[in-house]
């Protein structure tokens, strides 16, 4: 398949339609989205490690960083419920929480919930800094470095405020929303993600005999 040089969708932005460019080199030709940097440790990650789950990259620049890191704790937090008893190194490892009706012996999709900065504002000369605060502050838990602003140049960024993008089961992009979400919608936020980890059981083959694998 040959794909555009630029793609084009919409996302919702606090209620208003906002348009959003993307390069085709983001986009393999599956139309899966592969988001790639680095973390706070100089480790590799890549979204693409995650084809299965639901991925939620959720960033902001500095002025949003405060309200960026409670909505992604709070995402996390009503995935994993038990990320909250346990240890800051275990905080990444907790179980997610399970969906109704859900066929047994078919892994349930995880849903990955990984905060961002972004950091276009940092000179190349101090990034060595800026990772050594990051990694003080974050002892732990992985933090995604965005030096070159790559989110900020695929979905926009609105500055004081996190920034959300969330990738299907299959690597594709779903939505794209900024803001603070209120009770509600979060609740509604929350209840699309399950609705998006039920749907990936289509795309699955349940095992029917001893030589067979689950697929997704």
């Amino acid at each position: 398949m040959v794909f555009p040089n630029k793609y084009f969708f919409h996302c919702v932005c606090l209620g208003l339609v906002v348009s959003i460019f993307f390069e085709a080199q983001d986009v393999a030709a599956d139309g899966v989205m592969n988001i790639a940097m680095e973390d706070q440790f100089q480790n590799s990650c890549e979204t693409r490690a995650f084809l299965g789950d639901v991925v939620i990259l959720v960033y902001a620049e500095r002025h949003g960083a405060d309200k960026s890191l409670q909505l992604g704790r709070k995402l996390h937090l009503h995935f994993h419920p038990t990320a909250d008893t346990v240890s800051a190194d275990a905080w990444s490892q907790q179980p997610v929480r399970g969906i109704m009706n859900w066929t047994s012996g078919v892994p349930v999709p995880d849903v990955r919930v990984i905060p961002v900065a972004s950091l276009t504002e940092v000179p190349r000369a101090l990034k060595p800094v800026a990772r050594a605060r990051i990694r003080k502050d974050s002892p732990l838990v992985p933090l995604w470095l965005d030096f070159e602003g790559s989110l900020e140049r695929m979905f926009g960024i609105i500055p004081g405020e996190p920034n959300v993008v969330v990738l299907d089961t299959v690597g594709q992009v779903h939505s794209v929303f900024c803001g603070k979400l209120d009770d509600q919608e979060f609740q509604q936020f929350v209840t699309r993600v399950d609705q998006i980890r039920s749907a990936s059981l289509k795309s699955v083959r349940i095992v029917t005999g001893p030589n067979e694998n689950v697929l997704r």
